[in-house]
Formats: structure tokens, sequence, C-alpha cells
């Protein structure tokens, strides 16, 4: 059997009701460039990114039904590369028109906080720690606390926790599991 190959999460789309009020979110708030826009199948689209290297991260694209029963968008989620990183965007959302639902979470082997985009949109902002538990775990999470604080935290909480063992562990464990060597 040939083997599957490493599958990377680029993109996504979202089908939107107000395409401006969309646009100025996720380039005013969220930070990402407009890089391009366009016609498709009768419906303008937009997309954007954060990464040069990405044309598109989140294309937003106008029609979306007033008539859905729920958002079938359970999360979209950024990785952050520190904590300090994700505190920084945690108070420059916060406070955002049209932002809701604000749920800072520390699940041991990433320090999370959950919002609603304008539409309703449930985003996740997220950084790696160095550990790895049991999944899921959902233990509060205070960002307004020093980094270090925080770290100092969660690290004595997933001590305490089932599964834990540090990152680089886990991730060597998942990559044999998957045939892919560390």
């Amino acid at each position: 059997m040939t083997p599957m190959p490493p599958l990377r999460m680029s993109h996504v789309g979202i089908y939107v009701y107000d395409m401006d009020k969309m646009l100025a979110f996720y380039t005013g708030v969220m930070g990402l460039t407009e890089t391009d826009r366009g016609m498709v199948r009768g419906s303008p689209i937009v997309f954007t990114s954060s990464d040069p290297l990405e044309h598109h991260q989140i294309a937003l694209i106008a029609g979306r039904p007033e008539t859905l029963e729920f958002n079938p968008i359970n999360q979209i989620s950024f990785r952050m590369e520190t904590v300090e990183i994700l505190q920084a965007m945690w108070r420059r959302v916060k406070d955002a028109p049209g932002v809701s639902d604000m749920r800072p979470v520390d699940h041991g082997n990433a320090w999370s906080v959950y919002f609603r985009d304008p539409e309703g949109n449930r985003l996740e902002l997220f950084c790696d720690t160095e550990f790895y538990v049991s999944q899921p775990c959902l233990e509060p999470l205070d960002l307004s606390l020093p980094a270090e604080e925080i770290r100092a935290k969660s690290e004595a909480f997933c001590r305490t926790a089932p599964g834990f063992r540090p990152i680089a562990e886990y991730r060597a464990e998942l990559a044999a599991k998957m045939g892919r060597g560390a």
C-alpha cells in the first residue's frame, strides 16, 4: 500500500452575509491582508492571508443563506508562536466590534482563546505549551496574568493531569503511530 502523504491545513472559505463587515474584521482586527478579489459563480469573493507563502488562509464568499438552523463551522483556529503573542491578540480582539462569547482555555497542550466573529463563526487563537495531557482538557485561563505566571500555573496543573508527558515525547509517539518516524 502506498503511504499516505502528510496533509497540511492551508485555508478555509466562509460564506458571509455582509462582506464589508467581515472583511473589515478579518483585515482590521485579525490582521490578515487582502490578497485578491473577484467573482466566483456569480458571487463576490475576497481572499485574505497573514502568510506570504499562502495566497489565502481565509476566503470570504458572499451569499451565506439566511435560513441555516445553526452555524456548521465549529471553529477556525489560528496558531500563535508564543503566549505573549496570544495575549497581545487577545487584548486586540476582546473589545473589537461584533466579537462575542470570549472564552480563554488552558488545554494543557495549548493555551487558547475562543470567540465569535461578527457573523457568529467561532474562532480560536492558540499557542502550544511544552506539555501533553489527555484530551479533551478545559481548564480556566486568565490571559491578563503575566506570561511566566501562566506558564507556571499550567505546568503545575499539567503535572497532575492524566497522560502528562513532554510534548516532544507525545509527538514522537504520534509520528511513530502514523508511520512517519520522529
